[in-house]
């Protein structure tokens, strides 16, 4: 990791993150669409990505086609510069998410967002995001966890414990 990014950069981006869970829980596609590049990357999960904003919203409408309601709110998150770069970051963010699916089904979604983002004249905006689910299931935690040290290994990472 590179130098953590200075306050002003960190309030920036984390203005950002909250605008764009603002949006998703105002279902706001404008607002949500800025905070992307025109040639970001969205994953959803791996092999579920989509590039470019206009395909990125296109995906995020179609996606939300199937909740009645969610409410998403961040946690905690970090950012830090790319490679000494003061217009390019990358960090990452904790995400809650409670949702009503037009199906009847509601549950919960425990997840980080891994970003880079990109400084452009209006601000920073998101040049990629990779959701990791952690948890998604019933609100009363019954369904298994993805963050156990199996799985956590069966993503690439080298858990400790």
């Amino acid at each position: 990791m590179s130098a953590v990014v200075g306050a002003d950069d960190y309030v920036a981006i984390a203005s950002l993150v909250h605008r764009y869970a603002d949006a998703v829980v105002h279902r706001d596609a404008s607002q949500w669409g800025e905070c992307w590049a025109e040639d970001a990357h969205w994953a959803l999960a791996p092999g579920r990505g989509v590039d470019g904003r206009q395909a990125i919203v296109e995906l995020w409408l179609s996606a939300m086609g199937a909740y009645g309601s969610v409410v998403q709110t961040v946690q905690n998150g970090t950012a830090w510069y790319l490679h000494g770069a003061v217009d390019h970051a990358a960090g990452r963010w904790y995400i809650n998410e409670r949702f009503a699916r037009v199906d009847g089904d509601r549950g919960i979604l425990l997840a980080h967002y891994d970003d880079t983002y990109v400084r452009r004249a209006d601000g920073w905006q998101f040049a990629s995001r990779a959701l990791t689910i952690h948890y998604r299931g019933p609100a009363d935690l019954s369904a298994e966890f993805a963050s156990t040290a199996e799985g956590l290994r069966a993503r690439g990472a080298s858990p400790d414990v």
